[in-house]
């Protein structure tokens, strides 16, 4: 994972310039943050982006509230094994094509 942030801070630092790609970096580690799967590092240096970002705090709020809505929804729940199995393939693709770059 590369830096999420200039010395200046999160997307520009000033508030006037925006940092597309630092964001979309921000955006596609935010479930590792949900999960608590991320380094320390990592967490500190999402922490600190989502802090200084509003856009992408917005994002990161709205995947907490997905991730709440599927916990209280799916309590106890079990997919069924064909489900499952596909889920497993369907994520070892991803990250296999994800890999790949």
């Amino acid at each position: 994972m590369s830096e999420f942030s200039r010395s200046s801070g999160p997307c520009g630092g000033g508030g006037d310039s925006h940092d597309p790609a630092g964001c979309a970096e921000v955006i596609a580690e935010v479930w590792t943050l949900l999960d608590g799967e991320c380094t320390p590092e990592t967490r500190r240096k999402l922490r600190q982006h989502l802090e200084a970002c509003p856009e992408c705090l917005r994002h990161y709020g709205l995947e907490e509230r997905i991730k709440a809505l599927i916990a209280t929804k799916c309590k106890g729940e079990k997919a069924p094994e064909g489900l499952r199995e596909r889920l497993r393939l369907e994520i070892r693709r991803t990250t296999i094509i994800r890999g790949g770059f």
